[in-house]
């Protein structure tokens, strides 16, 4: 009994102390005096300007905080939540944010070349002219993520689920999305020079108005998107699936307007 109430005395004293630590920590990472805030709870905090460059966040919950116009300038995020956060205008240049939590946050404008998101949920975030320059997004979640003039280029996206997207007027400049379901993203006006989307799933896609100059759709599944307007000069087109797709005023990969 006397030994069973040491093990529990001693278990308590641990928890206690750790608990201390990390308040420690929370207290030193808020005045500036660290960086490095692991398994933090700093949900709806005012982090808004704040330069954390290089901080260490890994785990740590930042749901809701506010970061506009932070600098997390090759931060370490492996695994935090920051779910609902205000990240607009925020510097997230070479992030390591593997497994993140972001969904719903507010990242418009925000700065993430060479993010590293593998694996991040995106769902419903709104990225509207992000700035997403040879990103890894590979298997992260963007469905129903807001992109519209985003650049993506040089971009990872393999794997990525991109499911009721708003991508208008996004740069896809060379992208690999070769057998991707894309069912329903919204291209228009967007940017898909030389894209490669062979056996690619895009019925009922939206892309009027796109720059798809050759572009590879071999094998491609186009039944129901819709063209119009777009620019498919020396695209490849073949073995795909066209049924009830619209062309109309669209350049045809022979250089051809369609009727």
């Amino acid at each position: 009994m006397r030994h069973r109430l040491n093990v529990l005395m001693t278990a308590g004293a641990l928890v206690v102390g750790t608990a201390v630590a990390l308040a420690s920590e929370v207290e030193a990472f808020l005045s500036g005096a660290g960086k490095a805030c692991v398994g933090c709870d700093l949900s709806r905090r005012d982090l808004k300007s704040r330069d954390l460059a290089r901080a260490k966040l890994d785990q740590a919950n930042l749901t809701n905080a506010d970061l506009s116009a932070a600098s997390l300038f090759r931060a370490s995020l492996v695994r935090a939540d920051l779910s609902g956060a205000k990240l607009a205008g925020a510097n997230l240049n070479l992030i390591d944010a593997k497994w993140a939590k972001l969904a719903g946050a507010d990242l418009v404008e925000a700065l993430m070349y060479e993010a590293d998101l593998s694996s991040a949920d995106l769902s419903r975030a709104n990225l509207k002219t992000a700035k997403l320059g040879r990103a890894r997004l590979t298997g992260a979640n963007l469905t129903g993520a807001r992109l519209p003039g985003a650049d993506l280029r040089g971009a990872r996206l393999a794997g990525a689920k991109l499911a009721g997207a708003d991508m208008r007027a996004t740069a896809l400049h060379n992208q690999n999305l070769r057998e991707m379901d894309l069912r329903g993203v919204d291209f228009s006006m967007g940017d898909m020079i030389e894209a490669d989307l062979r056996g690619a799933d895009l019925r009922d896609a939206q892309l009027a108005g796109v720059d798809l100059y050759g572009a590879n759709l071999n094998g491609a599944d186009l039944r129901g998107a819709n063209f119009e307007g777009a620019n498919l000069t020396n695209a490849i087109l073949t073995g795909a699936r066209t049924d009830g797709a619209k062309f109309e005023a669209a350049i045809m990969p022979d250089g051809r307007r369609a009727e």
